[in-house]
């Protein structure tokens, strides 16, 4: 089965400034590991092979970053220079995904903190949901008595459901998809307003497709800055991610757990706990 992935990272960030002004947000790294690492990883380890990229926002640099840590990855990077929304996003990788059996279409900021096989398993197109208790900042699916996707909706102001969307996709009717991908994007760019995806599924629900929902354990939207926090902190606490094997340095206490990168100088410092720095940092009378 042909299974290809679609990662959107071509945002600016803007609710992560200052950290973006000079490094993409998909490479901010949680617990010592980039964001879009996470995605990746996830991916391989379910078996996706062929990955599709839509950059933008220092583009550049998430296409080296994932050249050199994924040199055997099968790739296809595509700049959107008009952000007109995710809808347009996946829009403009249309063309390299007509053959694919499945498609799924992956956040590059987002952190899914579960075994995605559980979505490949759903035998239907599926969105990833989660229950929240404040629901007007993202898209809310609305489910039927049947247990299908009877509508979507980009921040309602009145919300039909408590049900988030969590930026993860499936598609298993690629050429349904298609034409209402085709369809939402000629209708937003008839009414110049932005093409989110909701209205690519919205318009599959009208045009008869089934659509599935499966509950994620837990999700990281890092594109927040105190969501960003939480989940460094989260993700130090585990096995696997925190630094322990550090040199000494100079009149500087190190409080675990902390992600401390190579070649960093630090001197008369208090760092931690839940702290990450990155490689060939320079930190001095810091606490």
């Amino acid at each position: 089965m042909s299974v290809k992935a679609i990662i959107p990272v071509a945002g600016k960030g803007l609710r992560l400034r200052p950290l973006t002004y000079t490094q993409p947000k998909p490479l901010i790294s949680v617990a010592g590991k980039p964001i879009i690492s996470f995605v990746i990883d996830q991916l391989l380890d379910i078996g996706v092979e062929d990955f599709v990229f839509i950059l933008g926002y220092l583009g550049e640099k998430i296409k080296l970053h994932v050249k050199e840590n994924y040199p055997e990855l099968k790739t296809t990077f595509i700049f959107q220079e008009d952000r007109l929304g995710s809808g347009h996003a996946i829009w403009m990788a249309r063309e390299t995904i007509r053959s694919s059996d499945e498609v799924l279409i992956c956040f590059g900021d987002t952190i899914i903190d579960m075994n995605l096989q559980k979505i490949m398993e759903v035998p239907l197109n599926c969105i990833g949901v989660k229950k929240v208790d404040d629901p007007r900042n993202f898209g809310v699916v609305e489910v039927g008595k049947n247990g299908k996707v009877k509508a979507v909706e980009e921040k309602p102001k009145i919300p039909r459901s408590n049900l988030a969307m969590v930026g993860i996709y499936k598609i298993n009717r690629v050429p349904a998809f298609l034409t209402a991908l085709e369809k939402a994007v000629a209708s937003g760019f008839e009414q110049e307003q932005e093409i989110h995806l909701t209205d690519v599924l919205s318009e599959m629900i009208n045009q008869g497709s089934n659509i599935k929902t499966f509950e994620v354990d837990n999700w990281f939207d890092c594109g927040q800055i105190d969501v960003l926090l939480d989940t460094n902190a989260t993700f130090l606490d585990r096995d696997g991610y925190a630094s322990f094997d550090l040199p000494s340095f100079y009149n500087s206490r190190i409080i675990h757990p902390v992600s401390i990168g190579e070649n960093c100088d630090i001197s008369n410092s208090i760092i931690g706990p839940h702290v990450t720095i990155g490689d060939n940092a320079t930190i001095k009378g810091a606490i």
